[in-house]
């Protein structure tokens, strides 16, 4: 993974970033490109029915938000990573907004991988990790389905270790 370029950004450690799975830009493009295909229909059979064309207004404005969005969708995905360090799971995400969030391994409380058809479809999935408070929770999208199931065991195991000496 790219470090970012600024000189003020934050040193992470050593460890190996990890991104997202490829697939899910593709993921992403085509659930917007549906929401745009929706958004536009339903404009056009309300207009066709009620004969008010004020609706293409609102109409307009979603499928333009949908489609600044999946512009900006490829530089979004890469801006996802994860780093396993020795006590934690380091998670950073965004572009102009940046997160990056900590997750001390013995605080975690629950390691749950979801994925909808689409996912499936594409052979991804998404981790979700649950810790004691609710702002730390962490949810990595786009991780191929065996990258997802070979972090959460070794997420489980590292987080039993460290939860047995508390």
């Amino acid at each position: 993974m790219l470090e970012p370029r600024s000189e003020n950004r934050l040193p992470l450690g050593d460890g190996t970033w990890h991104q997202l799975a490829r697939a899910y830009v593709w993921v992403r493009l085509i659930s917007l490109t549906a929401l745009f295909v929706v958004v536009l229909a339903a404009a056009a059979i309300i207009t066709a029915l009620s004969g008010e064309t004020w609706l293409w207004i609102p109409a307009g404005l979603v499928a333009l938000g949908a489609a600044w969005t999946a512009a900006i969708t490829p530089r979004q995905a890469r801006s996802f990573g994860y780093q396993l360090r020795a006590d934690d799971l380091v998670f950073r995400r965004g572009i102009l907004w940046q997160r990056t969030v900590a997750v001390p391994y013995g605080r975690m409380q629950l390691v749950d991988i979801t994925h909808g058809p689409l996912d499936r479809a594409f052979g991804i999935a998404q981790l979700k990790l649950v810790t004691a408070a609710a702002s730390t929770g962490v949810s990595i999208p786009g991780l191929t389905q065996e990258a997802a199931e070979s972090l959460r065991d070794t997420l489980v195991t590292v987080a039993e270790s460290r939860r047995t000496g508390l």
